[in-house]
């Protein structure tokens, strides 16, 4: 073995993690320039109620699990993951300019659809990190790149305040303007990236590849999607609640730089005390929201509080999920498990949100949070079943 070839994966992990960082933030710097706004901009500019909302969300959500089981399932089938990274991007930047021509929520659909597929990149980069990196740093690596996608969402919310405060653009203009950063971290995953083929290491998948274990926690997550609806809903509670339009950004705000921030810090936790502590704690945030929904939100401290444990939620799970995911699975199969994994949390995702959105119509505002306190009560335990893979 060349004595330099350690050194040499070093620097190439390196080089790609830091691309795919530079990326991320890049698409959430454009995609949270229009995010905090969506609810209002589906609502009140083109005209929809919360139920339809739900189901459009509710569509998006399904949409990215289809998508990272196909580009999961074919990345591991062809050898190759690239492709699936940069057209990702891609269909994600296309998505904000057919946001800029719609004039009615109905021409929304075929455009969150596009949106949404350009999720395929997920699982096809997941397993990239997952390869490129060590059981001792692979929560880290998730982390991080989990904090540069929360960094760039703060930039993108900080830029719409800043653009509506002192140009006062429309949505159009803004939803044109979101596509650029998308496009450029495209181009960089297309000329930076240097993918290695490797041919061969598909053999197929089946249910023989889910352990007791994995099929365990496949379940669990499920039922906690289920209830785990958009935070479209918690913005439209802080509307409800008589909070003024301009003030909803801010909202947006505190959770993404709370997420940003506890990101890395909490996949490195879960790197030194494992990964279904930091799992259930991330639950027991989720429960804490909807406890404080259901019966403290009635003044902008309380709200703020709760919008900060959310961003703690979103902090928790989202790395350490995924690196949880990808050591529960075999390494040739690693793309087509967590694309697997996503799409059967997501077929719950679709339902979820709207469920959510019809709950709130026929009953009140806090039915969807009830319905949700309960499944994440349940995960919770199921979770304490779940053994760590060692």
């Amino acid at each position: 073995m060349d004595s330099n070839e350690p050194d040499l994966k070093q620097k190439e992990s390196r080089r790609f993690m830091a691309s795919f960082s530079v990326a991320s933030f890049l698409n959430d710097f454009g995609s949270d320039m229009i995010y905090p706004i969506w609810p209002l901009f589906v609502t009140e500019f083109l005209g929809a109620n919360v139920a339809v909302l739900g189901l459009i969300e509710g569509i998006g959500d399904s949409i990215v699990s289809l998508s990272q089981v196909g580009s999961g399932y074919l990345s591991d089938k062809w050898g190759r993951r690239k492709p699936f990274i940069w057209i990702g991007y891609l269909f994600g930047a296309s998505s904000r300019i057919g946001y800029a021509l719609s004039t009615m929520w109905q021409h929304l659909i075929p455009f969150r659809i596009l949106d949404r597929a350009g999720k395929m990149r997920g699982a096809p980069r997941d397993a990239i990190v997952a390869d490129i990196s060590t059981n001792e740093n692979r929560g880290r690596n998730f982390g991080l790149l989990r904090a540069m996608d929360n960094l760039g969402a703060v930039c993108g919310i900080i830029a719409i305040i800043l653009l509506f405060l002192f140009l006062g653009w429309n949505y159009q203009n803004l939803f044109l303007l979101a596509s650029l950063p998308s496009l450029i971290g495209a181009l960089l995953i297309l000329v930076v990236i240097k993918e290695r083929r490797t041919p061969g290491i598909y053999k197929g998948i089946s249910l023989r590849d889910f352990t007791p274990n994995f099929k365990l926690f496949l379940f669990l997550s499920s039922i906690f999607a289920f209830g785990s609806f958009s935070y479209s809903f918690l913005l439209i509670s802080a509307k409800d609640l008589d909070f003024q339009d301009e003030f909803i950004p801010v909202f947006y705000l505190v959770f993404t730089v709370v997420a940003s921030l506890t990101s890395l810090p909490f996949g490195k936790f879960a790197d030194k005390f494992g990964r279904r502590f930091v799992l259930i704690l991330s639950y027991l945030f989720w429960a804490f929201v909807c406890l404080g929904f259901i019966i403290y939100a009635q003044s902008y401290v309380v709200v703020m509080l709760l919008f900060v444990l959310y961003g703690l939620h979103k902090g928790a799970i989202e790395p350490v999920q995924k690196a949880f995911v990808s050591e529960l699975s075999p390494v040739t199969l690693r793309a087509s498990m967590l694309g697997t994994f996503q799409m059967v949390v997501g077929m719950f995702a679709l339902p979820a949100s709207a469920v959510a959105g019809t709950l709130w119509v026929i009953f009140e505002r806090s039915a969807p949070f009830y319905l949700s306190l309960g499944l994440t009560s349940i995960s919770i335990i199921l979770m304490l079943f779940v053994r760590e893979q060692k």
